[in-house]
């Protein structure tokens, strides 16, 4: 379980490194990609599994669909944390997310969100503005 936000640095390779309290539950591949909201998502095999069966069952004949598709896989990358525990975040994911020199990790659950600085203000900015809304929309919850 991923729980918590963090911030690192981004070294000139373009290597992060994951908070110790994620390493143990990311032995092995892990599924880097774009993330629905602008920034990177970091996947555990065993939380990427589940979700790409349900991408891929997605009907062919949606437009809509096939684009989810591609936004899901055609920039993933298969990873694996290095002995220091970092994972190197490929340039054009980099990029795309805004990251350069810091990066904001934030656990989510079953898999890790990679922010830059500023998508993750803009994003808190976001909720803040919203965080009203949520009691009523997801009443029952909690």
């Amino acid at each position: 379980m991923f729980l918590g936000r963090f911030t690192y640095n981004v070294d000139q390779k373009g290597r992060l490194a994951v908070p110790a309290r994620f390493r143990e539950s990311l032995s092995g591949a892990v599924i880097l990609t774009r993330g629905i909201d602008p920034c990177l998502v970091l996947y555990p095999l065993e939380s990427w599994e589940p979700l790409a069966a349900k991408v891929d069952a997605l009907p062919l004949a949606d437009p809509q669909a096939r684009a989810f598709r591609r936004l899901m896989y055609a920039e993933a990358a298969n990873l694996e944390l290095d002995s220091q525990g970092r994972i190197l975040l490929p340039p054009e994911l980099r990029a795309w997310a805004g990251i350069e020199r810091e990066a904001i990790i934030v656990g989510v659950h079953t898999s890790i969100e990679i922010w830059s600085q500023a998508g993750w203000q803009a994003q808190q900015a976001a909720t803040e503005e919203q965080t009203g809304d949520f009691a009523g929309r997801f009443t029952g919850l909690i």
